[in-house]
């Protein structure tokens, strides 16, 4: 079974740029192989290419350079299709200024505290890119790599699969990482996320993918009138570097409790201490469901002007909530338009941050002859 657009019940489970020529925006029908185009080049002459492919209503375009999500169109509730996920209508601007957008991360996502973490009694000091802390694997992480993509069609599914293999000590973590994402487009329209990997040597392993999201469109504004809700009864409080402090802390009673639907902004410039650490929304939720076999739904998001609505549903215990707060004016989106903070929000579902170096979070430990698996499901209605 599946995630449709009307249903919950989950299936089982560098810097510099030459002249960049975009894509076009024809997709590939349902049961035919996404369509390639060249989308940019690297400086040492390396190509950029964008897969666009279209199933069930939903149309997706991904970079092959950090697995981006370079657009994701859907229909509002009058059949109009809009770009509900941030982004730029160029290479150059990924590779120098993206917080992320619509990035796979590695191996790391979030943040691991003083990029430093023990294992069998060693100690690994990672690539530091967040102040004193490493964040979403490195100054050099998965979101900057080129992946090998190959396009698939199963069924009635379209999709992709991507493989990077990480170089043991990348980014200062052990052993050789091969890793391979799979982006599935299924016939109701689910973006389908399956992500694997192995390792040759103990390491730690956190992979999840960084849309972020304004269902109103990605030109429109911001999100704070956008409905959230999230099946979690506690979070993980920060310090002020973003550092979960290791409590499990209740979300009765604060900003963080979202459990019934709620407008984001609600609560957003409630005098907390955690909002301020955070400029605002940038915490991870515990999931009351934990680790699962297979997905199962953890949030909803609606925006009620267009009537899109979002449905995630995860194998992963925990989701990192973020508001775009760090969006500051400085970046041109896809529309042409300036991003502010609040312009989009993100859910990354994960495992905790900064679990290496916290023994009572779910561990993040991959050993040699395991697979890490995870899945997640997005439905669009």
């Amino acid at each position: 079974m599946e995630l449709n657009r009307r249903t919950l019940i989950a299936g089982a489970a560098a810097a510099g740029i030459t002249a960049a020529t975009a894509g076009g925006t024809a997709y590939a029908t349902g049961g035919r192989k996404p369509v390639k185009t060249l989308f940019g080049k690297l400086a040492d002459g390396t190509e950029v290419h964008s897969w666009s492919l279209e199933n069930g209503g939903t149309r997706l375009k991904v970079l092959s350079y950090g697995g981006i999500v370079q657009s994701l169109e859907i229909p509002d509730r009058r059949g109009r299709y809009a770009n509900v996920s941030l982004g730029f209508d160029n290479l150059a601007d990924y590779v120098s200024s993206s917080p992320y957008f619509g990035a796979l991360i590695g191996r790391y996502g979030n943040r691991i505290g003083k990029g430093r973490f023990t294992l069998d009694g060693k100690e690994y000091q990672l690539s530091v890119n967040d102040g004193d802390n490493s964040l979403h694997g490195g100054a050099q992480g998965f979101d900057k790599r080129v992946w090998d993509v190959e396009p698939f069609t199963k069924g009635t599914d379209v999709g992709l699969h991507l493989r990077y293999t990480s170089a043991d000590g990348e980014m200062g973590y052990p052993g050789t990482l091969k890793t391979k994402v799979t982006y599935t487009l299924t016939r109701h329209g689910d973006w389908r996320i399956d992500y694997e990997a192995t390792t040759d040597k103990a390491t730690v392993c956190n992979l999840t993918n960084h849309v972020y999201w304004n269902l109103a469109g990605e030109s429109s504004g911001t999100i704070y009138d956008h409905e959230l809700s999230i099946a979690a009864s506690r979070y993980t409080p920060v310090d002020s570097g973003l550092i979960p402090t290791g409590e499990l802390a209740k979300v009765a009673g604060t900003p963080f409790d979202f459990r019934r639907a709620k407008p984001v902004g609600r609560d957003i410039r409630v005098a907390h201490q955690q909002l301020l650490y955070g400029q605002g929304l940038d915490h991870n939720w515990a999931l009351d469901k934990g680790i699962s076999g297979r997905p199962e739904h953890v949030a909803t998001l609606r925006d009620p002007s267009s009537g899109r609505t979002l449905k995630i549903a995860t194998t992963e215990p925990g989701l990192q909530f973020y508001s775009g707060n760090f969006l500051d004016g400085t970046l041109v989106g896809t529309g042409g338009t300036v991003y502010r903070q609040g312009d989009g929000l993100c859910l990354e579902t994960q495992h905790f941050p900064d679990s290496p170096n916290q023994p009572a979070f779910p561990s993040t430990v991959l050993r040699p002859g395991q697979v890490y698996r995870s899945t997640t499901v997005h439905s669009f209605a």
